[in-house]
């Protein structure tokens, strides 16, 4: 159990709740004809793809940047610096984790087969994003909103009605600058180091209020493509009420960014942003599982 504790940890295992609750919420909707159910082998091969994948990207995130986590008093602890994990190890983990995912996709349909490559380069791409771009957050967004697109297609492979890849594509950017939003947030911790370091972000970039503006702009356009999804799917009462809660989430989570002290950003980034996207599969789940059905007759 130790070691599993530490390998978790390594790969910030439980950080999968925010790529998750998206794409189970679009294979929901891809499945809504049988109520949201895939089926028990697609909805295990689902849950499979995205553990490899994130898990892949965070290994692959962890080997490139050890250096610089050596050099961050925030993360020179991390198991790569401190020595707790081999490099070999890490590397042993980021391949197998990602033949996992091109396994799960074989295992899914012919298009998710033939797309894994691509998405495992993307996912692990924005890892190198900061020594040459300020949108690395944006490359970070797309990374996480490759997950529910891979979800839907896994569902419906190349039966998927240009309706749906609407649907999905309005989802998947509202997935985009949900991302932008929080991870701008996350960044303020190490804005003096990245700066020193010649790092890149919008932090950087542009300056913490400037930054922080954005994050919020974001987040707001995230939340009206979030509306239109729902209008989209015609959902009902249930989907309001939880467009409502995930608006305040997000508002919350400014105002710590911008009153409280960089200590209170762990809980704006994990506690809300998790809350953010349960709350979605919750309120998705309830209006495909009972089609609608919650309205005054």
């Amino acid at each position: 159990m130790s070691a599993l504790q530490k390998w978790g940890a390594f790969v910030r295992f439980s950080h999968t709740i925010f790529a998750l609750p998206f794409a189970l919420a679009a294979m929901l909707v891809a499945a809504r004809d049988n109520r949201g159910w895939p089926g028990g082998k697609t909805f295990g091969l689902i849950l499979f793809a995205m553990v490899c994948a994130r898990t892949c990207a965070m290994a692959f995130n962890r080997i490139v940047d050890r250096k610089y986590d050596a050099l961050n008093p925030r993360t020179k602890n991390r198991h790569l610096p401190a020595g707790q994990i081999s490099l070999a190890s890490a590397i042993i983990l980021c391949v197998l984790s990602g033949a996992g995912l091109v396994v799960a996709s074989w295992g899914l349909n012919a298009i998710c087969f033939y797309c894994s490559p691509v998405a495992l380069v993307l996912v692990c791409f924005y890892s190198l994003t900061k020594r040459f771009t300020d949108y690395t957050h944006v490359f970070l967004g797309i990374a996480l909103a490759l997950a529910p697109i891979g979800a839907w297609l896994a569902v419906k492979g190349t039966q998927v009605s240009s309706w749906e890849v609407v649907q999905m594509t309005i989802l998947a950017f509202a997935v985009v600058l949900w991302l932008v939003g929080f991870d701008i947030i996350y960044a303020l911790q190490d804005y003096e180091f990245d700066k020193s370091q010649g790092l890149h972000s919008l932090v950087v970039a542009w300056g913490p209020k400037n930054a922080l503006a954005a994050a919020f702009l974001a987040h707001m356009i995230m939340c009206g493509l979030l509306l239109v999804f729902g209008l989209l799917c015609r959902f009902r009462i249930a989907y309001l009420i939880g467009w409502l809660i995930i608006l305040g989430c997000l508002g919350l989570e400014h105002w710590i960014a911008r009153r409280r002290s960089l200590n209170w950003i762990n809980i704006a980034f994990f506690r809300l942003n998790a809350l953010v996207g349960m709350v979605f599969l919750i309120v998705v789940a309830a209006e495909v599982i009972f089609m609608g059905g919650f309205k005054l007759h």
